[in-house]
C-alpha cells in the first residue's frame, strides 16, 4: 500500500509551482475517457431519436457538433484546473497577448463565430445543396472554422464558414428536397404546337427522376425570330445531378422530334448581291 502511494505521488514533471504526478496524470486520463464516453452515449441517444423520426439528419449532426464542442471545452477547463492552472488567471494574464493575436487571426476568428452560427441556426445542414459563387456544392461536413463539400465533378471544396454566412448563398434544399427546373426549346414555325406540348410532357414523364408528374407543365413563352419558343417545367429530387437529368430529357425530346418530323430551327441569314451597272 505504501509502495502504491509512493507510485501515485511520483513526480513526472516538476517546473516551478507546477507539479505533475502519476496520480494527476491518471485523473486526467480518467477525465478524458469520461468525456469520450459521454460523447458516445449522447451520439447513440441522438441517432436512436433519429430512428423514430424525431430529428432530421442535418439537425442531428449540427446538434451533436455543438454538444461535442461544449463537452471538450468543459473537459479541457477541468484538466487545466486539475493540474493547477487557474483559467481566470490564465485569461487575465494573457489578455494583452490575445489582443495582439486576435488582430492577426481576425478572419479565422470570424470563421469560428460563423461556424457556431451555422450549427446553431440550422439554415445550412449536412446534405444541403448550395450555390456558392455560381458553383453547386453538396455539403458533407460543417466544422467550427470551415465546411467541406463536393462539386458536381466530385472535386472536394473547403469553404470558410464566414463565406456562407456573409455572402449571398442559394440553398436549393432549405425548404424542400425537390425543386422545379426548366428546359427551354424552340421549334420551327408551322409545327403542331399541341403535338410539341405532348412530346415535351411525355419526354419529362419518361425520366425516373421526375417527381410530382401531375405538375409537369409546358408553356409557350414567345415567338422568336426563327422559332416558336416553349418552356418545359418539372420537379426533381436529384438537384445535385440535375444537369444530367436535363441532358437525358433533351435527348428524348430530340429523338421524338425527329420521329414526328418536328424541326428545331437555327438562325439563318439571306444575303442578296446586286450587280452594279
Amino acid at each position: 500500500m505504501h509502495t502504491l502511494d509512493e507510485f501515485l505521488k511520483f513526480k513526472l514533471i516538476d517546473i516551478g509551482n507546477y507539479v505533475l504526478t502519476v496520480n494527476t496524470m491518471l485523473s486526467i486520463i480518467f477525465i478524458i475517457i469520461c468525456a469520450k464516453l459521454i460523447i458516445w452515449l449522447i451520439k447513440k441517444a441522438l441517432y436512436k431519436a433519429q430512428k423514430f423520426d424525431k430529428l432530421d439528419h442535418g439537425n442531428l449532426l449540427a446538434l451533436f457538433q455543438i454538444i461535442k464542442y461544449v463537452i471538450w471545452i468543459v473537459t479541457i477547463s477541468i484538466i487545466l484546473e486539475r493540474i493547477g492552472i487557474k483559467i481566470t488567471v490564465l485569461v487575465t494574464g494573457s489578455a494583452a497577448l490575445l489582443v495582439g493575436i486576435g488582430i492577426g487571426i481576425q478572419q479565422t476568428f470570424n470563421d469560428f463565430i460563423s461556424g457556431i452560427i451555422l450549427l446553431a441556426e440550422g439554415t445550412t445542414r449536412v446534405g444541403d445543396i448550395l450555390e456558392v459563387d455560381k458553383d453547386i456544392i453538396k455539403i458533407q461536413k460543417i466544422g467550427l472554422r470551415t465546411s467541406q463539400g463536393i462539386k458536381r465533378d466530385n472535386i472536394s471544396v473547403i469553404i470558410p464558414n464566414s463565406k456562407i454566412i456573409n455572402n449571398e448563398v442559394i440553398n436549393w434544399t432549405h425548404q424542400t428536397k425537390k425543386t422545379r427546373f426548366e428546359i427551354n426549346i424552340g421549334v420551327a414555325y408551322g409545327s403542331d404546337i399541341d403535338l410539341v406540348s405532348k412530346i415535351l410532357i411525355e419526354s419529362a414523364l419518361a425520366h425516373p427522376e421526375i417527381t410530382d408528374q401531375s405538375k409537369v407543365e409546358v408553356r409557350l413563352i414567345g415567338f422568336g425570330d426563327s422559332s416558336v419558343d416553349f418552356q418545359l417545367l418539372f420537379f426533381s429530387r436529384d438537384i445535385f445531378r440535375i444537369e444530367k437529368v436535363k441532358s437525358d430529357i433533351r435527348k428524348t425530346i430530340h429523338h421524338k422530334f425527329n420521329k414526328n418530323s418536328i424541326v428545331i430551327p437555327f438562325p439563318q441569314m439571306d444575303v442578296h448581291f446586286s450587280r452594279l451597272k
